[in-house]
């Protein structure tokens, strides 16, 4: 059987149903929004006309085999980066390791692997996925659960991963505290057979690493060191990735999720601001999304949308938007 034979198989629109044995979401799943999904109402207000896959190129959905190498690489590279520079008292450099680290796993590498983008076998997307989080001290299964939860239930009270969005900033800041055990507790809960197993045991192996790491600190700073900022650098997950991305008062899907463009923006998050796009196309790995953002332009202009694009003060115009 080939290596695509194993995974959930996506729709035109990019969607998967749910696991028929499982009974649980597979990998992939999204929220429900039809293939040609209007908002016009009353007034006349400009529509949205949703493209399948197929219509935007299934190139879309094409990750080269070094590619791959490169994303599930990094989050190794990082960790040995960061304890060889602890290792030679270059702080500042094993900073820089743990933080690209952060953003490597949780935004892009297992957030492919939680929804099954990267074209590996099913058993090898289960076993990295829990093993590149543990290397950050977190559960990927519990991870997937909440996600894929979220883009279906958004903005629903029991979204776990989307409730910061309607928070203060103030409050999504001290969420963050201990938004990654809640997770894990509300994965714990909601889980059964397998999933449930694997969160078990990513709990449980968090739990030894930690202690781990703590009990090293008579012969060396380094694995504690490791250990703390490699939590606190999850504090800032619900900021990023809920309460700056989404907009629970928004009229539909298609104003609930911000737009954001402009060199500011790809710079400071390497190409990976693109939740608008993602929570339309969810299966579209993270290296493809630019080349999604720019043939969906035409039709979010055409759709009346207005992107933020950091660096104004005011929101900026898509390619083909009429001033």
């Amino acid at each position: 059987m080939s290596n695509r034979g194993q995974q959930a198989q996506p729709s035109s629109n990019g969607t998967t149903a749910s696991d028929p044995v499982r009974g649980t979401p597979v990998l992939g799943e999204a929220i429900t929004i039809a293939p040609t999904s209007t908002r016009a109402g009353s007034t006349g207000a400009p529509t949205f006309e949703r493209p399948t896959l197929a219509d935007l190129g299934h190139d879309l959905l094409e990750v080269s085999a070094v590619e791959r190498f490169v994303s599930l690489g990094l989050p190794f590279l990082c960790v040995a980066g960061f304890f060889a520079a602890g290792a030679r008292g270059w702080w500042w450099a094993a900073l820089v390791f743990v933080i690209v680290q952060s953003f490597a796993t949780y935004a892009s590498v297992s957030h492919d692997l939680v929804h099954g983008n990267l074209g590996l076998h099913r058993r090898a997307n289960e076993t990295l996925l829990a093993v590149i989080e543990l290397l950050a001290l977190r559960s990927g299964h519990a991870y997937r659960l909440a996600h894929l939860h979220h883009h279906k239930a958004f903005p629903a009270p029991d979204d776990i991963e989307g409730r910061a969005s309607g928070m203060p900033l103030w409050r999504a800041l001290l969420d963050g505290l201990f938004a990654q055990p809640r997770q894990w507790w509300w994965a714990l809960q909601r889980s059964h057979g397998v999933a449930r197993r694997w969160i078990i045991a990513e709990g449980t192996g968090v739990l030894v690493l930690v202690a781990a790491c703590v009990s090293a600190l008579p012969w060396t700073p380094v694995p504690a060191a490791y250990a703390a900022l490699t939590i606190a650098g999850s504090w800032i997950y619900p900021v990023m990735t809920s309460w700056m991305v989404h907009d629970p008062e928004g009229e539909d899907d298609l104003h609930q999720t911000r737009l954001f463009r402009g060199r500011i923006a790809s710079v400071l998050a390497f190409e990976h601001l693109y939740h608008l796009e993602h929570h339309l196309y969810p299966r579209v790995p993270h290296q493809r999304w630019p080349l999604l953002a720019r043939r969906l332009d035409p039709l979010f202009a055409r759709a009346g949308l207005r992107p933020i694009v950091l660096g104004r003060w005011t929101r900026g115009a898509l390619p083909g938007a009429k001033e």
